[in-house]
């Protein structure tokens, strides 16, 4: 599966979360609602995976965790939050980078309609 295709159903199972949940929860609640649906659809998904950095040839663990990480190609970071910034583009930027993933997905749930909430990131490595 390519991570456009991946993609594609990561947005489609954010768009039934959000159509049931609606905004306003915490991010942790649609972090385990979305897990709970890119399951169902069949994909691999590991949840708060640790992200470590390497800096002249050493592995450190320095506390980096990737939301959710989709069939080990796609990252998403959740958010519920009034607006997003420039900080939270960096952060999954960043993360693309230190993981080598292409894909990425920056999701605010806390918006009145979930399209507005979506951005989808590319690391052009």
């Amino acid at each position: 599966m390519t991570e456009n295709q991946i993609g594609t159903i990561i947005v489609d199972c954010a768009f039934q979360v959000h159509q049931t949940l609606g905004p306003g929860l915490l991010e942790s609640t649609y972090e385990a609602c979305l897990v709970y649906e890119l399951q169902q659809a069949g994909l691999k998904v590991e949840v708060q995976k640790a992200l470590p950095v390497v800096y002249k040839d050493v592995t450190l663990d320095v506390g980096y965790r990737l939301d959710i990480l989709v069939e080990g190609k796609v990252i998403v970071e959740n958010k519920s939050v009034a607006e997003l910034n420039d900080v939270h583009t960096a952060q999954i930027l960043s993360y693309l980078k230190l993981s080598g993933c292409k894909l990425g997905y920056l999701i605010n749930f806390n918006v009145s309609l979930i399209k507005y909430g979506i951005n989808r990131l590319v690391n052009n490595l």
